[in-house]
């Protein structure tokens, strides 16, 4: 998104046509981002300041200046409606084993209520900025250690972070 928004006006039309116009492009109906910064993000960074575990400084204001301006250029080019699929690749390092977003490191127990909300905050963020969030996935790439943004799950893990965290947390917030 950063790099689409120094492109000149024509190159971005041309690219949202590319992808996501079904008579002058392929039609693409279904768009995937990122919750928090990922590999392809030029820092890390997460919607709170470290350390907040009640969430009270959640703010998706990082990604008005670049990503939410594209995503919605991008419903727009489709017809007004594109499936939206969000994934984390890190919850923030003060939730994690190695106190770090990068190299892998493991959700810590004591936070799965807390990064569980983060979703719903997420979501419901992005819902009032007119972008209509069909899913998450719990987490980008479970079992890989990365240099950049990761976090592993072991499939139980994550079976039982949606079943008793994930899920009733959405349920309690109203997704």
């Amino acid at each position: 998104a950063e790099v689409f928004a120094k492109l000149p006006l024509d190159k971005k039309q041309e690219l949202l046509n590319a992808y996501y116009d079904s008579d002058k492009g392929i039609g693409y109906n279904m768009i995937r981002t990122n919750i928090n910064s990922c590999d392809f993000s030029s820092n890390s960074y997460t919607y709170i300041t470290e350390g907040d575990k009640e969430l009270k400084s959640f703010s998706i204001e990082h990604d008005k200046a670049f990503r939410i301006p594209m995503i919605k250029q991008a419903i727009e080019v489709a017809g007004g409606k594109l499936t939206m699929l969000a994934s984390p690749w890190s919850p923030p390092a003060f939730m994690k084993s190695n106190n770090n977003m990068l190299r892998g490191g493991k959700l810590l127990p004591e936070y799965y209520n807390s990064w569980a909300n983060y979703f719903t905050k997420f979501i419901n963020a992005y819902e009032k900025e007119g972008i209509p969030v069909w899913g998450v996935s719990v987490q980008n790439e479970t079992m890989a250690t990365q240099k950049w943004e990761s976090c592993i799950y072991t499939a139980e893990e994550e079976r039982d972070f949606l079943k008793y965290h994930l899920g009733p947390a959405m349920h309690k917030s109203g997704l």
